[in-house]
C-alpha cells in the first residue's frame, strides 16, 4: 500500500513527509526517510534503542524538553510491534 505524501509550510520551508502515525513520519529530505518524530530530526529507532537499553521514559522526556511529547514515544513503541523500522547503522 502506497502512502500519500503530505506537504506543509514550515516557516519558509516546505516540509514533505509520509505520515506513519500521528507523531511519526518518514520525510525523504530528513534522515534519508528513516522514521522520525514529526518536525524533528530525532529518529524513532534511536529512541526505541535508548528505551530498550533500560533508560526511563521520564528521563527521555526531560532530555528532549518538550520537543517530543509522551504520546509520540508511546505511539513509537506501539507501532514498533507492527512495523519493521529501518535500524540505524552503527
Amino acid at each position: 500500500m502506497r502512502r500519500k505524501v503530505v506537504r506543509e509550510q514550515s516557516g519558509a520551508e516546505v516540509y514533505e513527509y509520509v505520515p506513519l502515525g500521528k507523531y511519526i513520519v518518514s520525510a525523504p529530505g530528513i534522515c534519508r526517510g528513516r522514521p522520525t518524530f514529526k518536525h524533528t530530526r530525532v529518529e524513532v529507532a534511536g529512541v526505541l534503542d535508548w528505551l530498550a537499553a533500560g533508560n526511563s521514559l521520564e528521563e527521555m522526556l526531560a532530555d528532549y524538553k518538550g520537543r517530543i511529547p509522551r504520546e509520540a514515544i508511546l505511539e513509537a513503541a506501539r507501532l514498533a510491534g507492527n512495523v519493521s523500522w529501518p535500524r540505524r547503522r552503527r
